[in-house]
């Protein structure tokens, strides 16, 4: 594997196997068990875009592994970008410097046109409205660690699924496996056709529907990422869909028992800070496997 630019490349669901086999034994381990398999490893973080849970799970993950870490967490604004250096000079520079780029940048493609131009391994963490693959990895991971399979399940993907990366990744990974999907949005937000087609393709059975109330009682996983601001034309138009939808506790008066509650993080108004404490919120400990698989995949490209 020599970049990580798109769940895409994930067709071998026996690489996916062996990455979580290796995350699930990380996580298993001490601190002081780690390997060192990044030892002399320079890992660059250039992120263009603010983060905290993408950055800083690469950078400890490195860390952990025996490597070193050189860091922008907001270069669009405080590297040369600043005077009008391309992205694809930045690249070919920080190839001096670094062993891998982990890369986070707004405009949509800016990872596959990184990986282009650079000798050294690029991540993607992220590129626009685009791909997210690792959190898409990462949150395949969680479910199959709460729920054993995915085969079967009815999996809720709930809100801002036009603009969402993380939830485009996962709904392209999910086409390695059998389960029902409820895209639940605005019609305005719902998940763009590419995806669509890609369920149909891959023979998943999926439904549209801009409300949960006859769905609510019967998912097993609800994913429920912010409605992204940013990606908004205009601030009136983000306030007219930011509450749209919310797990709060009322709603989980309605929702299954061993159902799971999902985000990516960060989260603004969908989930309520009452339900942090019930078991089937998830979403922290899913942040934490973050760190797991992301070592386990920095491991993968330079093993």
């Amino acid at each position: 594997m020599k970049h990580v630019i798109s769940v895409r490349q994930f067709e071998d669901k026996k690489f996916i196997e062996d990455i979580f086999a290796e995350a699930a034994r990380l996580k298993g381990l001490s601190p002081s068990e780690y390997p060192k398999s990044l030892q002399n490893k320079v890992v660059a973080t250039l992120f263009y875009e603010p983060s905290t849970r993408t950055r800083l799970s690469f950078e400890t993950a490195t860390l952990k592994l025996g490597g070193q870490v050189i860091s922008t967490e907001n270069a669009g604004e405080t590297s040369s970008n600043v005077k009008g250096e391309t992205l694809e000079d930045t690249i070919r520079t920080i190839n001096g410097y670094a062993d891998a780029i982990v890369l986070r940048h707004p405009a949509l493609g800016s990872a596959e046109l990184a990986a282009r131009y650079s000798a050294v391994p690029i991540v993607n963490a992220g590129d626009g409205g685009g791909d997210h693959p690792t959190q898409a990895l990462l949150d395949l991971f969680t479910i199959l660690e709460c729920k054993k399979d995915v085969n079967d399940l009815k999996i809720g993907l709930v809100g801002d699924l036009m603009n969402g990366r993380a939830i485009h990744s996962l709904a392209e990974l999910l086409g390695l496996y059998k389960p029902e999907i409820y895209c639940i949005a605005p019609p305005s937000l719902q998940l763009p056709a590419n995806y669509l087609d890609g369920f149909r393709k891959n023979a998943i059975d999926f439904k549209q529907l801009d409300t949960w109330e006859s769905v609510i009682d019967e998912l097993d996983v609800i994913y429920i990422p912010r409605v992204q601001k940013e990606r908004f034309d205009s601030l009136e138009e983000y306030e007219k869909f930011r509450d749209s939808f919310i797990v709060n506790a009322e709603a989980m008066k309605r929702i299954k028992k061993d159902a799971i509650i999902m985000s990516p993080l960060p989260r603004v108004t969908e989930i309520a800070p009452e339900i942090d404490n019930d078991p089937r919120a998830v979403y922290f400990e899913q942040a934490r496997n973050g760190l797991y698989v992301r070592m386990a995949l920095l491991q993968a490209l330079f093993v």
